[in-house]
Order: C-alpha cells, then structure tokens, then sequence
C-alpha cells in the first residue's frame, strides 16, 4: 500500500519552551523535552542510544540526535515535545528481552506522562524495530512511524555477524577479559555500520602507501572507537541488546500505523530488497524512501543531513490511502 496524495500542513506554531522531565518508573526511564502542550513525537536510536536524545535547559550535555532533534532542527523541539525512553535489559539471567518488551515499556512511560498517544514514533536502526513493534501492539496510540534503516526481522547475515561479536564477548567474560572481548567486538560492528566504499576513502585520505601503516591506522581507529564504546556500556548490556535485534520478528500485516520507511542502498545489516518485503507487507498505509549514502547502515549518525529532509517530510505530511 503507498500514501495517496498530500498536502503540507500548516507549521506548527511555535510554543513556550518548558523545562524538560526526566523520570523512573517502577520499570522505564524517560525524558520529555518540549513544550508541555505541543503533539509528542517519541525518538529512539540504536542500542547505545539513550533517553537523552538532546540537550535542555535541564541537562544541557550533548544528546545522541542533536543534530535532528532541538530548537529550530528538524524534529524541533519548539513545535513539538519529544520522549525517548532507556532500553530494558532482562532483569534475570538468561531471560532475553524482545522487541515487543522495549515497545510495552515506551507504553508505560507514556502512561507515566499521562499521553494517550503521540503525532509519531521515529526509531532509527534498534528504534526502528521497537517503532514496529509498537504499530503492532499499540496501533491507536501513534498517528505515524518513521523507521529508518530497520525492517520486520533481522536479516540472516546481519544475524551473523551479531552471533560472531556475541561470542567473541561470552568468551571474553569466561575468560576474565570481558572488557576487551566489548572492544573487539564493536570493532567487528564498526565495519558493518559503514559501507566499504566510505571506508576506503577514510583510509586512502592519509596518502601513505605503506600497508603496515595502513593496517597501524585501520587497527588504531577500530581500537579507539571501541574503548569508547566499552567505556559506556557494559558486556551484559551489549550481549542482552544484540540478541534482542537478532530475535526481534513483528508480523508485517499487524502493524496498520502509516509508515514512512527509510532505506539506504549501502546498508549491509538492513538490505533493500528487505525494506521492499516489508513495504509491500504491511498492513497499513507506507512510503518507502530509498536513500544513497556511503555511510551505510550509520547514515542516521553521520549523515544527518542526509536524512532530515525525508523525516521532516513524513512529520508535516498529511496522507490518504490511494
């Protein structure tokens, strides 16, 4: 199904700013940024991604979206209060947290914020698959979603590589080395994050022809960006939240929220041609936009401008069903 014809809606007017509201339920941790009266859009990231998506005048530290989401930006958070969430991690060993556990627990927050429901669900990559998972059980409660570089189920590939950095990090941990083994492993993601292409640009930039040096700078920057990743997340947290996106599966059909999809051709963890299935499968109203940029699987991150337009889009559409 495709939307119908459109027209923009009127810009939103622009509100009193108020203070933002961090809170802890008895199971959630969210944060509300905005005016109290403007329509919510809930944002949610991957899954090192947290429920500061911005900076306010309550916490003013650098949020994971700050360059979509604030004052003025494309999510603006002038016009609109946005709510993101913390992910859930099992409370019990050996109990794995689903998809549809992260898309109950955003209900709760939203109930502990006293919403009904929300103007729109924007999930990118990990938030894009809980985003689904929320049309599918709580379709009354969102107007649209907005999933950019997820799809319904994990693709087998990407499943693979996930079960190779979960290994590497469970050996780790049984051999006293489990801070490493994190390091190792988000090296192993950092090279499926990007498309090959960007990163032989980003390493043919140096102008040295010398392969050892080459291998030194490739080696030093996976290194590097992997400490900082394990300075900030723990080996139970990474094991609990990847295989929560190799187990996540919603049923295309059930998920009747209008959907606006966003693809990117270079992306290795979430085909196209998977993006297109689930298009075509859903059960209510979808766009499919299909982007090119050599920052694959990450452009979300750091390609922001590269996605704007498209999110901004579907947040100022009005949409029938042809």
């Amino acid at each position: 199904m495709s939307f119908g014809s459109s027209v923009l809606q009127r810009a939103p007017e622009r509100r009193q700013h108020r203070p933002a509201v961090v809170a802890t339920t008895e199971s959630v941790s969210y944060e509300l940024v905005g005016p109290a009266d403007a329509p919510v859009v809930v944002v949610l990231g991957g899954i090192s991604a947290s429920r500061h998506v911005t900076g306010s005048e309550h916490d003013t530290r650098r949020g994971w979206w700050e360059e979509i989401v604030g004052p003025g930006r494309t999510i603006d958070t002038d016009c609109h209060r946005v709510l993101s969430i913390d992910y859930l991690t099992p409370r019990q060993r050996g109990q794995p947290v689903t998809t549809h556990d992260q898309a109950r627990a955003l209900a709760r927050a939203l109930d502990a914020a006293e919403i009904d429901s929300v103007s729109a669900v924007v999930g990118a990559s990990y938030g894009g698959m809980v985003a689904l998972a929320f049309g599918a059980i709580a379709p009354s409660r969102a107007d649209r979603l907005v999933v950019i570089a997820a799809a319904h189920e994990s693709a087998p590939i990407a499943t693979a590589i996930r079960l190779l950095q979960r290994r590497i990090v469970a050996f780790g941990i049984l051999c006293g080395s489990a801070e490493e083994a994190l390091v190792l492993a988000r090296g192993v993601a950092l090279s499926t994050y990007t498309s090959a292409e960007e990163f032989a640009l980003r390493f043919s930039s140096s102008g040295s022809s010398d392969p050892a040096e080459r291998c030194r700078s490739i080696g030093d920057y996976l290194r590097a960006s992997g400490e900082r990743f394990a300075g900030t997340f723990s080996p139970q947290r990474f094991l609990a939240l990847a295989e929560s996106i190799d187990l996540h599966r919603v049923t295309p059909a059930e998920v009747r929220v209008p959907t606006t999809l966003i693809a990117v051709l270079e992306d290795t963890l979430v085909p196209v041609s998977q993006a297109r299935e689930l298009a075509a499968s859903l059960g209510g109203p979808c766009r499919l936009v299909e982007i090119s940029s050599l920052h694959g699987h990450d452009t979300f991150l750091n390609a922001p401008e590269v996605i704007a337009p498209h999110v901004a889009r579907a947040l100022t559409l009005l949409s029938s069903v042809q």
